[in-house]
């Protein structure tokens, strides 16, 4: 049994304790300095009535502006408005600029909150790495039991055939994707029986090294999770990688393969902002943070 001790903390506010993972690694690696993790922590706490007008490659923000303004528009004041931004900032004709809205009404950080110490003991419990679970819980439709327009539901989002799988009950009088717990262990079992084994078989075939530890291994198992093995296989046969590291997550954010496209892309970045906003969050509002003690 992996023991995950020493990547915890025990959080303290008020009369209440939780128990949630620490976010060292991205600091310790520089992901915090990198533009794309930097540009989804302004997206979401950013107001749906507000947009960041950015370069599609690095998410460098070129401008803030109010979502009306920008819908005011025509096409070709739309269109005016970029390569005036493209003038200002040298930037090539062919670089894609996107306009993306604030999403601080669908990332609930407050309200997911009380959610992370319950994933984590979950997951550890089913011996799975509970990284995991607080990264799915803090992108997963965060602190809201809404079912998805593809299907997904329940805390970690899992798809009907998915949970079915995993072995919960899905039909037209149960659902247990509505059980935290059993959405836990449906969540648990699927990294643990087909995103870390797939990964781990795409990593192998590339003849890269790894550390299931690494936070670069993490966010390519979550790949692995929200695309599907057989995306994440083709975008790694473009990119072609000769050695395990970091540098394999920032050259996914730049390619596509199959069916990794640019939500696929994102789905690492979203990972990473969340983390630094969790870890703001708690440094700023808690009033004790202590490193678990471990049992080792």
């Amino acid at each position: 049994m992996n023991n995950w001790t020493d990547e915890k903390i025990t959080v303290k506010k008020e009369k209440n304790v939780s128990t949630i993972m620490h976010a060292e690694s991205i600091f310790r690696d520089r992901w915090d300095v990198l533009p794309q993790p930097q540009f989804w922590k302004q997206i979401m706490l950013l107001s749906p009535d507000s947009c960041l007008v950015n370069v599609a490659s690095n998410r460098v923000v070129l401008k803030k502006m109010a979502i009306k303004d920008w819908n005011a528009q025509t096409e070709d004041q739309k269109n005016q408005l970029k390569a005036n931004l493209r003038a200002q900032n040298g930037i090539s004709p062919s670089e894609k600029i996107f306009v993306t809205t604030g999403k601080n009404d669908f990332y609930k950080f407050k309200e997911v909150y009380p959610s992370l110490s319950k994933g984590v003991a979950a997951f550890e419990k089913f011996g799975v790495d509970p990284w995991y679970a607080q990264a799915i819980l803090l992108i997963e439709s965060p602190g809201q039991l809404k079912k998805s327009v593809s299907g997904a539901y329940g805390a970690f989002q899992l798809m009907p055939d998915v949970a079915r799988a995993q072995g919960l009950t899905v039909n037209a009088t149960v659902d247990e994707r509505k059980d935290f717990e059993r959405c836990a262990y449906g969540s648990a079992r699927l990294l643990s029986k087909v995103c870390i084994p797939e990964a781990r078989k795409i990593l192998d075939k590339h003849n890269l090294s790894y550390n299931e530890n690494d936070l670069w291994f993490r966010l390519f198992v979550l790949h692995v999770y929200h695309a599907g093995a057989g995306n994440v296989a083709a975008v790694m046969n473009k990119i072609q990688p000769k050695i395990g590291s970091q540098q394999i997550i920032l050259d996914m954010w730049q390619n596509t393969a199959g069916g990794f496209g640019n939500n696929s892309q994102n789905y690492s970045q979203l990972a990473l902002a969340a983390q630094l906003i969790l870890h703001d969050m708690v440094y700023e509002q808690c009033d004790e943070i202590s490193a678990c003690s471990s049992s080792r």
